[in-house]
């Protein structure tokens, strides 16, 4: 049997071909399942009631369960998924003027270990399939009660060390045959791992693309996210002057602003020197409270920061995190144990 969320539609088509079904009744499922988020072979009312009962035995849905909803006083929903074998991720439901986004997880849990996360202090279990991916999606339009405006891989895990997983469901979200989600609706989000960077310019896939940076000095960004302990920020920025020459497009870097740690003025030049030639729009996020050892800047803080960086033509704005009283925001999303 086959996770049905992890099939492409021609994938589908050649397993029902091979079952000597038409292949035009993988349309059809295809259509009810990302047009009108229907995750019942039963519910399939053109479909002919034989092949309805054998579907079953050849198909099934990624099995998830929604074991926690919470609910922010800013309209922020975050949703606890109960998988197959017991693991548990989170993904949230971002609601903005105009628009709905979700922030999608990639992993259980994370082993990057990023000292202002919470994420990685629960360890990393495994990867997710394309059909775990997927069903974090349709679930959650089937939650609101309506479809999704943008997607970012931006919960739990490194989209870029489960990247062919994360590839597949955005393309299986993209074909305009079923869920028709542009590529630039979509968002991956990493913590800078330079070959994936590369690997997406390289890519045919034109998804926007966000670094999580916190720092442009390499001994106070390692001792913040210890990949940088591997993957330095010259070969950081390699990757990411490679991307821009490749893609043309600009890239959204987010700085988590934690008071006499990253704040200075002094950090603050070394993000504009390392960012010189970039095309780049900068998020500033006074950090959330996760570490109890790190504290948010004082306003007057935040706003010299951001001013810096305005008075020398960065574009850049102070984030507005939703669904902080939940956990939900930046860095907050965290991994259950089984049970």
């Amino acid at each position: 049997m086959k996770d049905i969320l992890s099939l492409g539609l021609d994938e589908m088509r050649g397993l029902l071909l091979s079952k000597e079904e038409a292949a035009f009744r993988a349309d059809q499922i295809f259509n009810w399942v990302y047009k009108k988020r229907t995750l019942d072979f039963s519910e399939m009312t053109n479909l002919p009631k034989a092949l309805r009962g054998e579907l079953p035995g050849l198909l099934y849905f990624s099995a998830m369960r929604a074991v926690e909803k919470q609910f922010s006083k800013d309209g922020t929903e975050k949703y606890l998924w109960k998988l197959k074998d017991g693991n548990q991720i989170e993904s949230v439901v971002l609601r903005h003027p105009g628009h709905v986004t979700f922030c999608i997880s990639s992993q259980v849990g994370c082993a990057l270990n990023c000292s202002f996360c919470a994420t990685g202090a629960g360890g990393f279990s495994r990867n997710l399939s394309t059909g775990e991916i997927v069903s974090q999606v349709i679930h959650m339009e089937r939650a609101i009660h309506g479809p999704v405006d943008n997607i970012v891989f931006m919960g739990m895990g490194e989209p870029f060390l489960n990247e062919n997983s994360v590839y597949k469901a955005i393309n299986i979200l993209h074909d305009p045959r079923g869920r028709n989600l542009g590529f630039r609706h979509f968002t991956i989000s990493t913590a800078g791992i330079p070959e994936g960077i590369k690997r997406l310019a390289d890519s045919e896939i034109d998804i926007r693309l966000s670094v999580s940076l916190h720092s442009a000095k390499d001994e106070l960004r390692s001792s913040l996210m210890p990949v940088n302990r591997i993957h330095s920020l010259d070969s950081l920025r390699e990757a990411l002057v490679y991307y821009q020459q490749k893609t043309g497009n600009r890239i959204t870097f987010e700085y988590a602003l934690i008071s006499g740690v990253n704040d200075t003025a002094g950090d603050v030049e070394q993000l504009i020197k390392y960012l010189r030639g970039i095309k780049s729009f900068i998020n500033i996020i006074p950090v959330n409270p996760v570490n109890p050892n790190f504290e948010r800047p004082t306003d007057q803080k935040v706003v010299d920061f951001e001013e810096r960086l305005k008075a020398v033509g960065f574009e850049s704005a102070v984030r507005h995190e939703k669904g902080t009283d939940i956990d939900a925001a930046c860095g907050q999303l965290r991994q259950r144990r089984r049970g």
